[in-house]
């Protein structure tokens, strides 16, 4: 290149800048064969991705509609604010309830009798206190380090049992004041002594602490306020829970209590919120329908197309579009409801957009609310009642599909071993023993003691309590235990969950003569078997499922109720619009979608064309290389002759004749 400074020297003529000229010239066409080339594969990248975000878009509004709990938005309205209920959609449906709750839950709270002098030095007694607060027990020691009304309530403090202590300053003395944690009568606090002194219910050291609710004496707290259960009466049903939220007692609904109090409940559908999914799934079509125009259309007058005008993805997109969208529903041949024009949803023949009538699609949601369900979402519809479409999975086909059942659900079973008396009597000798449910549940019954007990009020008390959630294992999980007389007048346990992991247990009794109860294992539940579509399937409870390779109806689940075995009809499942445009758009933009394959073969492009620019750079270079020695030789011949030029001419002029005449 430093050579270039020199050029021209010898001839004048080939300078630099006529390399700069001849370089450019042979550059020029196909460095703008390459920017022509980049600038239209990144327009063409932008295009594209306009079109995924709109398609992506509209995939969002679509898989809400996919569900079918999404099509049946209710909302419900309490006539007393002090008694406020919410909603799930998923699971409520119409009515109206009357409200009637007679008690709030309340935590138990206590107060010792006697009056210390001193917190910190007044010593309480020394020996060890058990507590119990519902099914959680506890013993803590008190010692010389911990001999005091304070060392006493933060002994109990750490014991984590569902209970907490405080130290309260009367004015004239101090006192040890107890509340239990969770509000509930199985919250209930009680207190042993084990006293150094060696009587327990001396009411002297550490047997001034000893309480529960039964003694009638010598009793060491005084209850300020007593733990109690909320209680409401549903349409005349009563209802108990522990604390003052009442879940699971309607399908749907949860209330939540502040007082007691009166009150009309009244579930109904929510049209509006349903109107308003399907108008965001017609506003996002019909922004996608923009972004298409803008990118594809044609403009007949002036003859000129835009950038996507004529590309077969964006026309497949489209003409697939219209087959989901303008289309019968496969299943739906016969149905009130069959395709979109039969809810209010038309397409404007000009634009290619969707006009969307809000009264007609409210008055079909109305009137034909399963067929508007399966229009829009997938839907199982069983010729047996007793056959629930549960889901489909990815491969489901839309189809008939026969369901045959060679075993029935079960539920775990334990049967007593003697049968009950038709009076009993209750006593501390034998009110107490444990159940395990489904192998991970413990329950600790404690029965209400009494004298002449009928058998059918033994079998209330035990299911009043299992129902009130005294375990909070069993409530938190849902899970639920009926307890009956079979005809030999035994008890009975039967789990409410179906399936092999359904179980009831005995796993300690105090004394179970009179309740025909021993530490025994019942009748484990076992979970159905059968064939879905002919295909064999596997069972999880009631629940009959295919695994995601056994054909047309791969993913398939259902719930079959009753014990009957055989054929049990058969399932017709609907694939609605929501599903399969949220499945056109995975085909679109996903992973292998045709879009990602298009923008992944033109960012190759443009990395062919990044190749082909330095390659240009390289050979362009070699170019400049090459003129820049050619002339260099060039001028250097030119710049020798004109030398041998200048040396004959002076020869010359030394042999003219004036010369010869000196």
């Amino acid at each position: 290149m430093a050579a270039i400074s020199s050029l021209g020297i010898g001839s004048g003529v080939l300078t630099s800048d006529l390399v700069d000229q001849l370089v450019a010239a042979e550059r020029a066409p196909t460095e703008n064969r390459l920017t022509q080339k980049t600038q239209q594969s990144e327009a063409m990248l932008s295009a594209y991705g306009k079109l995924r975000s709109a398609i992506t878009e509209l995939r969002l509004p679509m898989r809400q509609l996919s569900s079918a709990d999404n099509l049946k938005a209710f909302s419900a309205t309490s006539s007393n604010e002090d008694i406020g209920v919410s909603v799930d959609s998923t699971k409520a449906n119409r009515g109206s309830y009357s409200l009637e709750v007679t008690s709030l839950a309340t935590a138990q709270a206590l107060a010792s009798k006697d009056v210390f002098a001193d917190r910190d030095t007044a010593p309480v007694g020394e020996g060890t206190l058990t507590l119990s607060v519902g099914d959680r027990t506890k013993e803590i020691t008190i010692d010389s380090s911990n001999n005091s009304l304070q060392g006493l309530a933060n002994a109990i403090n750490d014991a984590g049992v569902g209970v907490s202590a405080g130290v309260i300053d009367t004015g004239s003395g101090f006192q040890l004041v107890l509340s239990a944690d969770e509000t509930g009568t199985a919250n209930a606090v009680s207190i042993t002594a084990n006293d150094s002194d060696g009587n327990n219910l001396d009411g002297v050291g550490l047997s001034r602490f000893a309480f529960n609710a039964d003694m009638e004496t010598g009793a060491g707290f005084s209850e300020t306020i007593a733990a109690t259960n909320a209680v409401m009466e549903i349409n005349g049903i009563e209802v108990t829970r522990s604390s003052n939220s009442f879940e699971n007692v309607i399908d749907g609904l949860s209330f939540s209590i502040k007082d007691i109090g009166a009150s009309t409940v009244k579930v109904s559908q929510d049209v509006g919120a349903v109107t308003d999914r399907v108008q965001g799934f017609v506003d996002k079509f019909n922004a996608l329908q923009s972004t298409i125009d803008s990118l594809a259309g044609f403009n007949s007058e002036a003859g000129v197309g835009s950038l996507l005008t004529g590309d077969s993805t964006v026309r497949a997109l489209q003409g697939q579009l219209r087959q989901v969208l303008t289309g019968v529903v496969p299943g739906l041949e016969n149905a009130n409801v069959r395709s979109l024009a039969d809810v209010g949803i038309s397409t404007d023949p000009n634009t290619g957009a969707l006009e969307f009538d809000r009264e007609e699609f409210e008055t079909q949601l109305k009137n034909n609310p399963d067929d508007v369900t399966a229009l829009f979402a997938e839907q199982g519809r069983a010729t047996d009642a007793q056959v629930e479409f549960v889901r489909s999975g990815t491969n489901t086909q839309a189809g008939k599909y026969d369901i045959n059942v060679t075993q029935a659900a079960t539920q775990g079973k334990l049967v007593g071993n003697s049968p009950v008396a038709g009076t009993v009597t209750i006593d501390d000798s034998n009110d107490e023993f444990t159940l395990e449910i489904n192998r991970d549940i413990s329950v600790n019954l404690k029965l209400a003691q009494g004298a002449s007990v009928s058998r059918e009020a033994l079998v209330a008390d035990i299911q009043a309590q299992l129902d009130s959630g005294i375990n909070a294992g069993l409530s938190d999980s849902g899970e639920a235990v009926r307890v009956g007389l079979d005809s030999d007048n035994k008890l009975t346990f039967t789990s409410g969950k179906y399936g092999a992991e359904s179980s009831v247990s005995v796993t300690s009794v105090e004394n179970g003569t009179a309740l025909g109860l021993s530490v025994a294992s019942g009748t484990d539940g076992q979970d159905i078997a059968g064939t879905i579509g002919g295909q064999v399937a596997k069972g999880d409870g009631q629940v009959l499922y295919l695994g995601s390779d056994s054909g047309p109806a791969s993913g398939l689940q259902v719930r079959v109720l009753g014990d009957q075995i055989g054929d049990r009809g058969s399932l017709n499942f609907v694939q609605g619009i929501g599903k399969s445009t949220v499945d056109l758009v995975n085909s679109f933009v996903g992973v292998e979608g045709k879009l990602e394959s298009r923008t992944s073969s033109l960012n190759r492009e443009l990395e062919k064309i990044q190749e082909s620019q330095v390659k240009l750079d390289i050979r362009i270079e070699s170019y400049r290389e090459r003129l820049v020695k050619q002339f260099s030789a060039a001028d250097s011949l030119i710049s020798q002759l004109n030398n041998t030029r200048d040396y004959v001419t002076q020869q010359l002029e030394a042999l003219a004749p004036q010369n010869f005449n000196k």
